[in-house]
């Protein structure tokens, strides 16, 4: 047989070097016989968690692996306009496993294509939502690459089951039984899941949890303010000092997670129908969601701001549910590009034991004026007077329904 008939199809595995994603190269090699293409995509996890990759993912069978660098196209395209839209999902969490999921995907993709891969493979559970948003991603850029879910398939039933088939397997495991929360870190945030997380009237045991902030015990006693400015509601300077996107995130996840900012526990209703309970850190998304709000406040007349608020739930549940490549997300992003025309200037936060206070804003775009605002005289631009006839018409459907009420012998509820 020549090599070509022997060459066995290739797979491209979402590759991270944890347990699960450890054990899933030997088993597709015994369940499919695949070439396994690992493909890590730093978006910035931190800790050392993609030194020595290669060489372990060959140790647990992999033919290459691919090492991509991923966190300015995060950052700039995938949490910079979900963070433009102000969206956060069930009003605290700030989507940073969402919008990862799509760039990674993306990326496997475009690595399936150049190794002339059939098929992509994932290590999300049957339970989470991150297996609909890889796969999603994947139909929308391939529909002709076959999707792999091992957690669907195998008979491996908890993380516990998956250590014991890693040892089996001689693969090396970054976890053992007594530390099993599932964790997810990138450059916006890093969650927590699991163990005693899974009841809902624990505690969580932030001393032990807490990967990127100080719990509020241990923060400083002493306050600390920071500045952001923004143009067209993207964050560009902190503290006065310009700064390239991944090195901004950077700057202010330390600064934040110093005062025990932006930590979340959480219970959400999962796009799969149950809900699951999760400690979430994201310090960085928590001063700039709020510095964009408390900049908005200046910069968008009321209708504007009324409607980008609501647009922002809907925005996040694209973005929850793995829309990220469809017609509806990206003439939403359209939208609020168009709304960030004049959401340009600075805000001063204070920063204290896990709060975050807005210290003072200014723009050039404010549509504040101190002339109208002002108890004081302001004839020109206000008259008080003005205020008596607009109540009377503003009133008038309310005057005629009490008008109506009362020839009918009845009146309103008090």
């Amino acid at each position: 047989m020549s090599a070509a008939t022997e060459a066995k199809p290739k797979v491209v595995l979402a590759y991270s070097g944890g347990l699960d994603t450890s054990v899933i190269i030997p088993w597709l090699k015994e369940n499919y016989d695949y070439d396994v293409i690992a493909c890590c995509a730093n978006v910035g996890q931190g800790g050392g968690e993609t030194e020595g990759l290669e060489e372990k993912a060959k140790k647990s069978g992999a033919s290459k692996l691919y090492l991509l660098d991923l966190q300015e196209e995060y950052v700039t395209d995938f949490i910079f306009p979900t963070l433009k839209a102000g969206a956060t999902y069930e009003g605290k969490y700030l989507l940073g496993t969402s919008h990862a999921r799509p760039v990674i995907a993306k990326h496997l993709v475009e690595v399936a294509h150049k190794e002339g891969a059939v098929a992509i493979c994932h290590g999300a559970t049957g339970k989470g939502n991150d297996q609909v948003r890889f796969e999603l991603t994947v139909m929308a850029l391939d529909p002709s690459l076959k999707c792999v879910a091992p957690w669907r398939e195998w008979n491996i039933k908890s993380r516990e089951d998956a250590i014991d088939y890693a040892e089996a397997h001689g693969v090396p495991v970054p976890c053992t039984k007594s530390d099993l929360y599932s964790r997810d870190r990138n450059l916006w945030h890093i969650s927590h899941e699991g163990m005693d997380l899974e009841d809902p009237a624990n505690e969580p045991m932030y001393a032990k949890l807490l990967k990127l902030c100080n719990t509020v015990e241990k923060a400083p006693d002493q306050a600390e303010y920071v500045t952001v400015q923004f143009e067209k509601s993207i964050p560009v300077a902190v503290n006065g000092t310009k700064l390239p996107p991944v090195q901004l995130v950077e700057e202010l996840n330390v600064l934040g997670g110093k005062h025990a900012i932006g930590i979340e526990d959480i219970v959400e209703d999962r796009l799969v129908g149950m809900k699951s309970r999760g400690v979430y850190e994201t310090p960085a998304g928590t001063i700039l969601y709020k510095a964009l709000d408390t900049l908005e406040s200046l910069c968008l007349d009321r209708d504007t701001q009324a409607f980008k608020r609501q647009s922002a739930v809907r925005f996040a549940e694209l973005v929850y549910d793995g829309k990220w490549f469809t017609p509806l997300r990206e003439s939403m992003s359209a939208m609020f590009d168009q709304m960030a025309e004049s959401v340009t200037g600075e805000v001063k936060l204070k920063l204290y034991k896990g709060n975050l206070v807005p210290a003072g804003a200014k723009s050039p775009f404010s549509l504040y004026n101190e002339n109208i605002a002002s108890f004081g005289d302001s004839h020109e631009l206000y008259n008080h007077h003005d205020a008596e006839g607009f109540i009377r018409l503003f009133g008038l459907p309310l005057r005629v329904r009490a008008m109506m009420l009362s020839e009918n012998g009845m009146s309103n509820k008090v």
